[in-house]
């Protein structure tokens, strides 16, 4: 029984990153006058001094002699930092244009040699190289063998 809740809850968790991830690119691509305050009318904005964005990290690359290798990337909706099968890796959902697993959600599984510490957490931005795999639930992810900002 508790394997059986444990499927449903992870079922639900992809499907509640599968709609956060539809709900922000909603919001990133509507255009015009859609009623939000431009920043440059904001209360205090023209009072906040310019700040530098921080330098990007760079994008993660397909190592030389990978077949099948893809890049994906995106904003972090989901990250399991405690895999229930023992072995180190972490999973990171990420919305993804691409959508490799479904319509702009892409699940990267990351093995413990490339496991950051510490791990990046929802909304910070992840990129990663790797292959095609079929995940414990049969979705579609990709299998890092790189990672980037």
């Amino acid at each position: 029984m508790a394997i059986a809740a444990r499927n449903i809850l992870i079922v639900v968790a992809i499907l509640a990153a599968g709609a956060a991830a539809a709900f922000a690119v909603i919001v990133a691509t509507r255009g015009g006058n859609d009623g939000l305050i431009p920043d440059r009318i904001q209360p205090g904005a023209a009072d906040a001094p310019a700040s530098r964005p921080a330098p990007a990290a760079p994008a993660a690359s397909c190592p030389a002699g990978v077949a099948g290798c893809r890049v994906v990337s995106g904003r972090i909706v989901y990250v399991e930092a405690v895999d229930p099968d023992g072995d180190g890796d972490a999973h990171f959902v990420l919305a993804d244009s691409d959508g490799v697993t479904g319509p702009a959600i892409t699940v990267v599984d990351v093995p413990p040699a490339l496991r950051p510490d510490p791990l990046p957490g929802v909304g910070a931005h992840l990129s990663a190289a790797g292959t095609l795999e079929t995940g414990s639930f049969g979705q579609t992810q990709i299998g890092a063998v790189a990672l980037g900002g």
